[in-house]
């Protein structure tokens, strides 16, 4: 009898303990998770001023994901840096959405991401994509309750050289240093990481047309780039992203 009651009191703790992880909110510190519709499982890079975008999360929205071996994919199937362009333009002509979201592991090199964004430039007019993001911090007050998938979160980035304004356009550049962290600079000026937004907010212009083109070297984590748009966005300016087509 004593053995039975040893045996239903374990199995009661042990529900009690599934029961508490599957309804428990994820801590801010946790990998960065996001609940699309089925696709490729990376590690999110984590912003702080990222926004909902439910809509990539509606079928047949065009989300191109990079693993961090440099693997790409768009939807769920892996496909060529070549081929991306095309394949874009297909779905484009199918009405399947113009705006493309990228869905990157923070821990692949930045190199890999360039390439995705070259083919997307490459697809046709579209200048901007969104930049999948984990989101730090608790939800704001009327979000669903602990437990309830949230939407996608991610950071809107221009591509290429601001046309008409380029000279005018802040630079802020990543540098690979050979340390364990990149050498940052502003307009060419060396900076240290903890001033990168009080840095950011001296040049930038005080009118409403603030504008960043913002430089990386490819060896370095997408995830630093992330930092950096995120910290436009704090500000309320406008990031450009450097690629090779310019």
């Amino acid at each position: 009898m004593s053995y039975v009651l040893e045996v239903c009191l374990i199995a009661l703790t042990l529900s009690t303990t599934i029961t508490s992880s599957v309804g428990a909110h994820p801590q801010a510190t946790a990998p960065a998770a996001q609940d699309l519709r089925a696709g490729i499982s990376v590690e999110l890079a984590f912003a702080r001023n990222a926004a909902p975008v439910p809509e990539a999360d509606h079928a047949g929205s065009l989300i191109v994901a990079v693993t961090r071996n440099g693997g790409v994919f768009l939807g769920i199937k892996p496909i060529r840096s070549a081929a991306l362009a095309e394949s874009i333009k297909a779905g484009r002509s199918r009405k399947i959405g113009n705006k493309v979201y990228i869905k990157a592991d923070a821990r692949t090199r930045y190199a890999n991401v360039a390439k995705v964004l070259d083919a997307v430039r490459t697809a046709g007019d579209e200048s901007a994509v969104v930049l999948l993001t984990g989101q730090r911090g608790t939800p704001n007050p009327g979000t669903p309750n602990p437990g309830t998938p949230l939407p996608p979160y991610g950071l809107v980035a221009q591509m290429g050289v601001p046309s008409g304004n380029g000279s005018r356009a802040t630079v802020l550049q990543l540098l690979d240093s050979g340390r364990l962290s990149p050498q940052l600079q502003i307009n060419d000026q060396p900076i240290p990481w903890i001033d990168l937004q009080s840095s950011l907010r001296r040049v930038l212009p005080k009118s409403k047309n603030k504008v960043v083109l913002v430089k990386a070297d490819g060896s370095l984590p997408y995830a630093d780039v992330v930092r950096l748009i995120d910290a436009c966005h704090s500000l309320g300016a406008r990031a450009h992203l450097e690629t090779r087509g310019r």
